[in-house]
């Protein structure tokens, strides 16, 4: 199995040391592939040591992907350090480290959250998605992972509403990139965590991964695994999909003992 190795791959959102970012980051390095990271703060090159790859083999800028220019930057400076991007996991959004980003109901979301909101969970995905898809078509091969969610697609939480748009727009944007790109040996499919433990979940998001079926919160690792085989060449005749990694708390009709 080819999978991965000696691929390129930008993975968006890996600053956090216990995040999916960076769990996605270490899984493809792991399989062979070479890996770009970002962040918006240095943390993102504590993460790189982390990695201890060798330089050909890993590289970390900071960036802000909600800006257009930054993003061109990350392409340009991963395309420089490590090669083309040929795969492209596009993890960042939910929290922006130095960002306080309270849930509310719509009727009380202000115009500045609601756009802080769709600016680094969806903007974000459409300006670096944008940015790698030329090269991909012009090579005929691309593998793009966009990390949704199940809230927004499959289900709704109370508060949420900004967060379930964005991630419901990465889903329906991913199904038009897979029919435009399907032709330039480009896939573009979307993973959903639900109930996954990393250093931002409260503890309530932990209880609630208890009542999973499969009885734990999930862990990075596990969704790090989907990325991988979505991202490998083997994944070539899947495209458009949502793949939830939920320990299976979607299919559950009844959440707690009658």
């Amino acid at each position: 199995m080819a999978g991965v190795r000696d691929r390129v791959a930008l993975v968006t959102g890996s600053g956090s040391a216990e995040g999916i970012g960076f769990a996605v980051a270490r899984t493809l390095l792991g399989a062979g592939a070479r890996v770009a990271i970002t962040a918006t703060t240095g943390r993102i090159h504590d993460r790189l040591s982390e990695m201890g790859g060798a330089p050909r083999n890993c590289f970390a800028t900071v960036a802000d992907l909600t800006d257009p220019s930054q993003v061109a930057r990350v392409l340009a400076e991963t395309e420089s350090a490590l090669g083309p991007v040929e795969i492209l996991v596009n993890n960042a959004g939910m929290v922006q480290s130095g960002h306080d980003t309270p849930g509310a109901p719509l009727h009380e979301t202000g115009d500045d959250a609601w756009q802080h909101g769709i600016a680094i969970n969806l903007t974000s995905v459409f300006l670096v998605t944008r940015a790698a898809l030329p090269g991909m078509r012009a090579r005929g091969y691309g593998r793009i992972v966009q990390m949704s969610s199940v809230t927004g697609p499959v289900v709704g939480i109370e508060g949420s509403a900004t967060y379930a748009a964005a991630k419901a727009g990465i889903l329906g944007m991913a199904r038009v990139l897979a029919l435009e790109n399907g032709r330039h040996g480009i896939t573009v499919n979307c993973i959903g965590p639900g109930w996954i433990q990393t250093a931002s979940s409260s503890q309530a998001e932990i209880i609630a991964g208890r009542h999973t079926p499969a009885g734990r919160p999930g862990r990075p690792d596990e969704v790090a695994h989907a990325a991988l085989f979505l991202a490998a060449e083997e994944a070539s005749y899947i495209t458009g999909q949502l793949i939830a990694v939920d320990g299976g708390n979607t299919i559950q009709e009844v959440k707690v003992a009658l």
